[in-house]
């Protein structure tokens, strides 16, 4: 039998006592009566380096506001198409519902977990990844391919042909239903399955998404099947476009774009090797869909490609970890603004890789990188638009520094014209599949 290394009550008395004699302690616990620990490590020595100017920098229309959902990745995609649409149409200000979307994501990842579950009806009850599956359920989160996936299928339209309702901006009670009857599912079809076969899973497996619909369409709103877009340009000019489907609107002002971008990852762990594609095992939402696809490269080259796609006028897509180093309030992410080793004495710093294989940091939410600050050729800070309202940063906008935007950002969009003929083919060799529970796998929402 181990050994055990209890905590003892002799220890803890030796404890208090060192305690107490160091009175910066005493300086921490009372900063911390009234403030969170971000209040006592925040360091105003880099603030200069901080602030809102940027040698490259991409103007774009107001930030959008996501509100309680976690449809982030949502925001940021359309938040980037709505400025080509903006462009072709020379409109100053303008937003794609992403309502529309969600409601489809949300049916589409319904459907894709439960052709999961009855994927895997021969495994035991306590299979790792039926019980991932099942744990993870049905959420808001996506990936870059998934938006893909919806928009092919779905086409676009503007917020005007379907606004918010309360349950689209505020989707914890909804989630919960939907994964409670999915668990329900699981049980019941593994019991049908073994009574009665397949067909009758199947049966079921139609009902339950039939209910799904009803219940997204009393909680999103019923989506127009054809609508009207009506808009004044930059020159004052009245544009009236009738009977559009959202097919067409999405053919007619976006065109073959989707079709270019490929997702880049920054994944340096023992498992993945740059220049190689990644697929994670059932991550998806249309089930007929494209795969997620993800092509791993070292960070210097992907802020390459980001600094080149900026330069161009374009912007990216991007996932990263906002959880550490960040003042929400004046919309920094800068890991040099706090110092946790000074008043805690602890360490909050890990090399990249580590921090993914420990489940550490992994990407949990998207945005729209639309500028970048060079000095020398080398980018110092990134200008960031979020969908967390206009109540923070500078107007909804954020910086990142060039030392955070290493650490955690793990994922951006690129239209694949930039990538070299050999980053191109190693994109599209077959990939290789990750596990469900791989950190690439993770969404942001």
């Amino acid at each position: 039998m181990k050994e055990n290394n209890p905590i003892s009550l002799n220890d803890l008395a030796k404890l208090n006592k060192k305690y107490l004699k160091n009175n910066q302690n005493m300086i921490v616990r009372h900063a911390l009566v009234s403030g969170p620990l971000e209040n006592v490590s925040k360091s105003a020595d880099h603030r200069s380096e901080t602030r809102f100017a940027f040698s490259v920098d991409n103007k774009t229309m107001p930030a959008t506001n996501q509100k309680s959902s976690g449809r982030c990745w949502i925001f940021a995609a359309t938040n980037l198409l709505r400025e080509i649409i903006a462009k072709r149409c020379k409109i100053t200000n303008f937003e794609l519902s992403q309502s529309y979307l969600a409601l489809y994501d949300k049916l589409e990842k319904i459907n894709y977990a439960l052709e999961t579950i009855i994927d895997l009806l021969g495994c035991e009850d306590d299979d790792r990844t039926l019980q991932f599956v099942l744990k993870n359920g049905v959420g808001d989160g996506g990936q870059w391919d998934m938006f893909v996936n919806l928009v092919k299928k779905y086409g676009l339209v503007p917020k005007s042909a379907m606004d918010e309702s309360y349950i689209s901006s505020a989707t914890h009670s909804l989630n919960t239903l939907i994964n409670f009857n999915i668990s329900r599912f699981a049980s019941e079809a593994r019991l049908i399955y073994q009574e009665k076969g397949i067909l009758e899973v199947r049966a079921l497996q139609k009902q339950f998404v039939d209910k799904c619909y009803t219940l997204l369409l009393n909680s999103y709103g019923k989506p127009l099947e054809k609508f009207a877009f009506e808009y004044v340009d930059s020159n004052d000019k009245y544009h009236l476009v009738n009977n559009l489907t959202p097919l067409k609107f999405y053919e007619k002002y976006v065109g073959d774009a989707l079709d270019n971008y490929v997702s880049l990852i920054n994944a340096p762990t023992k498992d993945k090797p740059f220049y190689r594609s990644f697929t994670i095992q059932y991550l998806g939402n249309v089930v007929e869909g494209k795969i997620v696809r993800h092509l791993n490269l070292p960070m210097t080259r992907i802020k390459e490609l980001i600094i080149e796609t900026l330069k161009n006028g374009e912007l990216v897509w991007f996932g990263s970890d906002v959880a550490y180093y960040r003042d929400r309030e004046k919309g920094i992410w800068d890991d040099q603004s706090f110092d946790y080793q000074t008043p805690f004495s602890f360490n909050y710093t890990m090399n990249k890789g580590d921090s993914l294989t420990y489940r550490a940091s992994a990407m949990n939410h998207a945005m729209v990188i639309t500028g970048v600050n060079l000095i020398k050729d080398k980018p110092t800070k990134w200008k960031i638009q979020n969908s967390w309202g206009t109540t923070n940063g500078e107007s909804g906008y954020y910086i990142m520094s060039d030392t955070w935007f290493d650490q955690f950002v793990y994922q951006a969009v690129i239209d694949r014209k930039y990538l070299s003929r050999e980053e191109n083919l190693a994109y599209d060799r077959e990939p290789i599949v990750l596990k469900p529970w791989d950190p690439m796998g993770s969404l942001a929402d």
